[in-house]
């Protein structure tokens, strides 16, 4: 079992997000906290937490400074921000700190979900222990990404959801399926029903391309590169 610490200054915030956590398999809340002090001093009472779940908005400190305190006390322990803040420079500083993965509120059990499953497949390539070759670092990086859209369509593969996903980000411009598919191993038809997955939810964007005759050319790009 995964044992997590659920901490938030809202009492009733963490009674809810401790009952999500109990329902996915593999993980059990072994405390919650509702201050930094009182966070911190259940990390020293809870020797075996695998994972906290951590507020940025506490009363004493911020969930920033509980993390650097946890550092320098020496625990290892992981972290997963969910918190209300969504300004860039807190995500940046708590990417630079160590977090594995940031849930802005409010959110869905499903969101919540997504994060821990794919906490808990990277805890499943990282037990293999040993030597990594490049395709077993590109999978440890992936499994924190893997389930980054949550709530996938009945059918859907989170991986080659993430596949087609960082072929986007990565492109320097609009891509067509057809060259999704080169770049991803799949077929054309699905390539072209993961872009319009991301078209629905927002994170690609339709542009057409206009030739001599004939119908446009559909051709997507990531959202932020629109």
């Amino acid at each position: 079992m995964i044992e997590v610490l659920v901490v938030d200054d809202d009492t009733r915030v963490a009674q809810v997000n401790a009952a999500y956590v109990e329902k996915v398999p593999g993980f059990h809340v072994a405390g919650e906290a509702h201050t930094a002090a009182d966070a911190l001093r259940q990390l020293e009472l809870l020797p075996h937490l695998d994972l906290v779940l951590l507020d940025h908005y506490l009363p004493d400190e911020t969930g920033l400074e509980v993390v650097q305190e946890m550092r320098r006390r020496g625990h290892q322990t992981d972290v997963i921000m969910v918190t209300a803040a969504r300004d860039v420079t807190t995500v940046q500083a708590a990417m630079r700190q160590g977090a594995l993965q940031y849930l802005v509120k409010p959110f869905a059990f499903a969101g919540l979900r997504a994060k821990l499953e794919a906490y808990a497949e990277l805890r499943r390539t990282l037990d293999g222990g040993g030597e990594a070759e490049q395709a077993d670092v590109d999978r440890i990086f992936g499994a924190l990404s893997a389930s980054s859209e949550p709530g996938l369509p009945k059918g859907h593969s989170p991986t080659t959801a993430e596949l087609v996903r960082r072929s986007l980000m990565n492109a320097d411009g609009p891509l067509s399926a057809q060259e999704i598919a080169d770049l991803t191993g799949v077929s054309r038809q699905t390539a072209q029903r993961y872009l319009k997955l991301l078209e629905r939810t927002g994170r690609a964007r339709l542009t057409l391309k206009y030739g001599d005759a004939g119908r446009p050319e559909h051709r997507y790009v990531w959202a932020t590169r629109a």
